[in-house]
């Protein structure tokens, strides 16, 4: 019997072991990262597609042979569309967990919030929504547009074709109040107005007095930086006061496809947005990319910019630690400089001095089927400028 006891107790030993070792050989073959996102709250509607995007990148690196010869894991954390909490989960990604780098954020509020995370512990964010501008961290990738890659070339398509008397309405936090600051700069420059300008906490939903006050004004056209679920209430009771398209055009700095789908086509159609990509956007990389987005979300599922932008993120990622041969962040900060992707936007190139892409920029109006024609863009990628230093009307914002 004793004989017995040492033989299990033995090969319970040998079992132990083996199961180790192999646990040590798949960690060794792995690189873990970090997708940091709201999975949860107000902003779950819009991010939760954009981890679904870097998800699908890492899946098909994965299956092209790895990072480095390494399986990419994705370590996955819920910020709540809470500033507070994505300030938690990111220094567990980065101190306990230990990731490679991480991919997240979308409101600028949890940027700034990690940002110092990231910087005091010399981690890297992969940020991939368009911004306010004034901020070049050397511990984050700014994927999507700067100012002079959105908000100012959209302030002058209205100005142009619809009027100079312009309504700005906007989420209470960072990005809103800095983009319309510059509005209103740009505003001044081309003789126009300011004919309002109200903020609204994350996740309002009375916009009464709001699209009163608009009726009564009949701005050319309102400039929106609502972000969440904030833009299903006010489209809606717009469309309760018989506000059309016709009547004020509404320019959206936030609302790709995805967010159409739930905030309802027949609230939306005929207003107009602008971004760097559109799910229609003609190119064969952005064709595969379409196709195999829905074949793993279903096809009812649509792409867009910021859904887009996460995705370049972690190719880009991928392609700098490829370059380093590394995965030290430094190493592949530096290799990231300059680099060029076939994006299914267009070919974008990594600004060596503010790690911002040069990115083509676009306008477009929603159409009958929840997708957007693209009605005027650049002919090439536009070079990043997040401090607008190139603009004479934008000195000291």
């Amino acid at each position: 019997m004793r004989k017995n006891k040492m033989i299990i107790a033995f090969l319970i030993f040998v079992i132990a072991g083996l199961i180790a070792g192999c646990k040590r050989a798949r960690e060794e073959n792995q690189v873990k990262v970090g997708l940091l996102h709201s999975l949860s709250g107000t902003m779950a509607l819009s991010e939760i597609p954009v981890r679904d995007a870097e998800l699908l990148a890492i899946k098909e690196i994965n299956a092209a042979g790895g990072v480095l010869g390494k399986q990419i894991v994705a370590l996955q954390e819920d910020g709540e569309s809470e500033p507070v909490v994505f300030t938690k989960k990111a220094n567990k990604l980065l101190k306990e967990d230990k990731v490679a780098t991480v991919f997240g954020c979308w409101t600028s509020a949890s940027r700034k919030a990690v940002k110092p995370v990231f910087e005091d512990t010399f981690g890297l964010l992969w940020y991939p929504v368009q911004y306010e501008g004034m901020e070049a961290s050397p511990n984050i990738m700014y994927m999507g547009a700067s100012p002079n890659q959105q908000v100012v070339p959209a302030v002058d398509y209205c100005a142009e074709h619809f009027g100079k008397r312009m309504y700005l309405l906007g989420s209470d936090y960072v990005f809103p109040q800095t983009a319309n600051t510059i509005i209103k700069s740009q505003l001044k420059k081309l003789g126009g107005t300011c004919m309002g300008e109200k903020y609204i906490p994350l996740g309002e939903t009375d916009f009464r007095e709001i699209v009163r006050d608009i009726k009564e004004l009949k701005p050319d056209v309102v400039l929106n930086t609502l972000n969440g679920d904030s833009n299903i209430a006010f489209f809606e009771q717009l469309m309760e006061e018989g506000i059309t398209e016709r009547d004020i055009h509404i320019m959206s700095f936030s609302i790709a496809e995805e967010e159409i789908n739930y905030i309802g086509v027949e609230k939306l159609e005929g207003h107009l947005v602008t971004w760097n990509y559109f799910q229609t956007t003609d190119t064969a990389e952005n064709e595969r990319f379409v196709k195999e987005y829905k074949k793993m979300y279903g096809e009812n599922r649509r792409t867009g910019d910021p859904i887009e932008a996460g995705y370049i993120a972690v190719y880009m990622w991928a392609m700098a630690c490829e370059k380093a041969g590394s995965f030290d962040v430094e190493a592949v900060r530096m290799a990231a400089k300059n680099l060029k992707f076939n994006a299914p936007e267009g070919l974008v190139i990594m600004d060596n001095l503010n790690q911002h892409l040069a990115k083509p920029v676009r306008i477009g109006r929603i159409n009958k089927d929840g997708l957007i024609d693209e009605i005027w863009s650049t002919n090439t990628a536009i070079k990043p400028d997040p401090y607008l230093s190139t603009y004479d009307w934008a000195r000291g914002l």
